[in-house]
Order: structure tokens, then sequence, then C-alpha cells
């Protein structure tokens, strides 16, 4: 798994309280051609209530036949449909009588009543049964409001943590106009999975294929990011709409959920640093991710120190912030900025959501864009012809524009829903994957602290090309991947910084403007 953190500042002015963002990249490994895939959990919750009827009940039958076909008679796949109760349609097992569960699958009816509660604990407990530990992705698919059983979004929620502790990744499907986003969105934050719209059965099927093919390709399961906080770390912040969690010590958890082979995912943090007396490059924090090996159920651990250089105050007041870093806290707030639409159209305040979108357009079109004048490695400043934004950039504000004149003309529940699960799709199963030779989240001239760890993973190396590997043994067995300790295995990241915090002049005249 690959590591790196970027920087927007580098120095930090002496004896004065500061706050620097960090842009952390995380990449899974890539699973090999000729490797063995190891088997794969999928558990399924169906709604099969009244409102399932009218075809949406049939699509999801021909997309579930179709999706028992793609799996392996090693894989486990179970089934629970839930109306007024919950019904094991297929017990979660592995698939030696292909026919039966096809059989099963099409002999579904929709009636009565949603009580997903019990759909969804009943779902979590075939899921734990079947895997042994290994983990599971369960889908929930579902059209309505819960209206029988628990039906608190908070309790439901904690249920998805619950099961997501416990090895179980949850996923949601919402399916045609009339279900509560807001649960289903719930569900997929506290399971660290992604929250799906599909307004039609040709759109769920598709659907429900992507997050099957996301399983089978599945090289990293339930990856997790800890910033502890420390003498000289007062609090973090995570900015956009990455779940996150406060222990009792302070330190924020951030989590990941599962990667897909060679997914490549982004985050946000902003970190309250308290004025340091001394001058010199000072550790704030050491990030720890951990994750899982699916295929060896071998935990790993990558550690990264984010350091930075405390200078007098006039050498610091040069500072400026590496525009990649601004550009994607701009994307993040973005992110957000369409999750609060969602909440105004619920509200049925369409003028708050399409100008609370507009705004965050705007924002992205504010960014300078890579090589233009008086950005870093422009070169001359005299007159160019303009440049054109970063792909992602130019992405979300095409999106942002669409989805402002959505909040504004649009059914205000399709426009809802469709916000909600862009901002999800953003940072889970984004597919943004590095391409050939690039290095993740890329400015080459960029000082970058980096790692990697895992599987034929090795010493980490960043864009400085450096990076070292502690993988001593320490009380206990050393295998060929690092470090044993009880079982767990563990690999330590250590990176370098090679410029010293020096300001860099030629990235532009503007100070940052400081938030509160």
């Amino acid at each position: 798994m690959h590591l790196s953190a970027l920087l927007d500042f580098d120095v930090l002015p002496l004896d004065t309280d500061d706050a620097v963002s960090v842009l952390i990249d995380v990449t899974a490994p890539e699973r090999e051609e000729d490797t063995r895939r190891p088997p794969a959990t999928l558990q399924v919750v169906l709604d099969r209530s009244g409102s399932m009827g009218r075809g949406r009940l049939d699509g999801a039958v021909r997309a579930l036949l179709s999706l028992v076909d793609r799996l392996a008679p090693t894989d486990n796949f179970g089934l629970v449909s839930f109306n007024g109760e919950a019904r094991v349609e297929v017990p979660c097992g592995p698939l030696t009588d292909r026919a039966e569960v096809r059989r099963r699958i099409a002999a579904l009816r929709a009636s009565g009543g949603t009580d997903l509660s019990s759909g969804l604990l009943r779902g979590v407990q075939e899921a734990r049964r079947a895997s042994t530990g290994r983990g599971a992705t369960l889908l929930l698919v579902s059209d309505g409001h819960a209206n029988q059983g628990v039906t608190e979004h908070a309790p439901l929620a904690r249920v998805a943590r619950d099961a997501y502790a416990h090895g179980v990744t949850t996923t949601t499907l919402g399916y045609g106009l009339g279900y509560d986003e807001e649960l289903l969105g719930a569900l997929a934050d506290g399971g660290a999975g992604s929250a799906l719209f599909a307004e039609d059965p040709d759109t769920a099927g598709g659907l429900i294929a992507q997050e099957a093919e996301y399983l089978l390709a599945k090289t990293v399961q339930a990856a997790s990011l800890r910033v502890p906080v420390g003498p000289h770390l007062r609090a973090v912040g995570v900015v956009g709409e990455m779940p996150s969690h406060r222990l009792a010590d302070g330190s924020v958890v951030v989590e990941l959920g599962d990667f897909h082979s060679g997914e490549r995912r982004r985050l946000l943090l902003r970190l309250e640093v308290p004025g340091m007396s001394a001058l010199g490059v000072t550790t704030v924090t050491t990030l720890e991710t951990t994750y899982v090996d699916p295929e060896t159920l071998t935990t790993y651990t990558a550690t990264l120190p984010v350091t930075v250089n405390v200078v007098p105050g006039d050498e610091a007041s040069g500072r400026v912030p590496r525009p990649e870093v601004r550009t994607e806290e701009a994307l993040q707030r973005a992110q957000t900025a369409k999750r609060e639409a969602s909440e105004a159209l619920r509200r049925g305040d369409r003028n708050a959501a399409a100008e609370g979108l507009e705004r965050a357009r705007r924002g992205l079109l504010d960014l300078p864009a890579p090589g233009a004048p008086g950005a870093p490695g422009a070169g001359s400043r005299s007159a160019a012809p303009p440049a054109r934004p970063s792909p992602d950039v130019a992405a979300q504000v095409t999106e942002l524009d669409r989805m402002a004149r959505m909040a504004r003309r649009d059914d205000a529940a399709r426009a809802s829903k469709t916000l909600y699960a862009s901002q999800s799709g953003y940072s889970r199963k984004s597919g943004r994957q590095r391409g050939p030779g690039a290095s993740p989240g890329g400015d080459q001239g960029a000082r970058r602290v980096t790692g990697d760890a895992g599987r034929g993973g090795g010493p980490g190396h960043g864009a400085d090309g450096t990076g070292e590997r502690d993988a001593a043994a320490e009380g206990g067995q050393q295998g060929s991947g690092g470090r044993q300790r009880g079982g767990r295995r563990v690999r330590r990241i250590r990176g370098e910084q090679t410029d010293g915090g020096r300001p860099t002049p030629d990235q532009g005249p503007t100070p940052p403007r400081r938030e509160s």
C-alpha cells in the first residue's frame, strides 16, 4: 500500500500558533494477473416490500442472477430479503449449487411493509457467520423509508459501525425516488462503504455489477488512518466528507474501508499546531495507517512522520501554500457543498441548495490552473494562453454546474439523491488510479513524505527518492513480510523531507488566508 503526505506549508513561524493542511494519498497494491484471488463473501440484503413492485424487484432479481454467474464456486454468497420481516432466502456460503441459488432468487415477490432493521441485522449475522473473520461486503438494496421495526437513523448506523468493526463493510443502493437517502447514507458511512443511487432497474443492475467487480478485485480491507495528537499537535480536522471519529486520547481515526486493486484515494487533514519555541525540524505527528491483506489475513501498519521546519517569523512571512493542496481543499469542500445542498433540498430550500453549489463551483474556477502564469514551474509571467484546469477540477466544475441547475429546476428528490451519491462516490470507490509511472498526487517538484507497506512492497520512495523501511524483528519471529507480533505483521515506514521547509517564492505572491 502506497502512502504519501504533502503539506501546504513546510515552515512555521517561531512562537506562533498556526495551522497547516496535509494532503494524503493512499494507493492500494495491484493484484498481479497470475495471483490467485482469495474467496470473497458477498451478503445481499434486498427489500421485497410492496413498493418494490412495478418492475423494481424484477430488475434487482436480474442483476443478482447475473452477479451469481460471475462468482466462483468458492466464493460465499448469501441473500436476505425483507418486507415486514426478514427472511433468509440463500444462507451465506459457497456457491456449490448455483442452479438452486438462481431458483431461489427468481422466486422473490414484492409485498408488505419495510422493516429495514430486521433485514440489516439478519444480513450482518449471515455475513459474519460465513466470512469467519476473512471480511465480507454487505450490499443493502431498498427503495423506501423504514416504517417498521427500528426506524431511527442513529441506532441503525451503529449496527453498521459494529458490523464494520467485525470485518463487514456495508454499501447501500437506494432505488427509485422514494427512499431515505439520509438513512442509507448513514448506514454506508457507518459501514465504510458507498451510498449508491439508481433511479431505474438498468442503472441498479449496473451498480450491483460494479460492486461485485470491486469485491472480486479487493486487495485491501478494513483500512483506517489514525492521527495522534501530542505536544506539537493541538487538534485535527478532516476536510470533506470522509467518516471519522475521535478517540478518548484526542486522536482522530478516519475510516477508509476497502480498496480494489490499484485504487487511489485522497483525503485532506487540517492540523492545528501550537506555537513552538525551538527552531529547526519538528515532528508534528506520525500518521498510522492499518489495513488487512484479504489473501493472507495479515494486518499491516504503515507509519509516516509529518514534520515542519520552525523558523524566525520574518523567514516564514514569504511562504505561500502549495497549489496542489489548495486545489484538493477546494475539491473536498465542494463535496461538503453537495451534502449541504442535498439537505437543503430535503428542507424544500432550492435557492440555498443552488447557491451553495454555485459558490463551490466559483471556488474551483478561481484556482490557478497548472502551468498558468505565476503557478509553480510556469516560468515567464508574460502573457500566455490560459491554461486548462486539471481533469479532476474540470470534471467537478461541470458536475457542480449541472447539479446547481438540477437543484433549481429538476425534481427535488432526484436532485437530492444525485447530490448525496455524488459526494459519497468522490471519496469512496472513486476509481482515481495512479497512472504508469505517476507519483500519487504527483507534483514531482513538491516535497512529499511517502512510503509503501504490504504484500511484496519494497522500500518507500517519494518524489525526492528517499524513504526507508524498518523491518527489524522485535520480540517475536520475523517473517518475510516484516515484524511479527502476536500474529500481526507490521511494517514501519519512515519518510524524509529534503527541502528543509524553505519557502518557495516562485509559488506566487499572495499569502494564504487563515481559517478560523
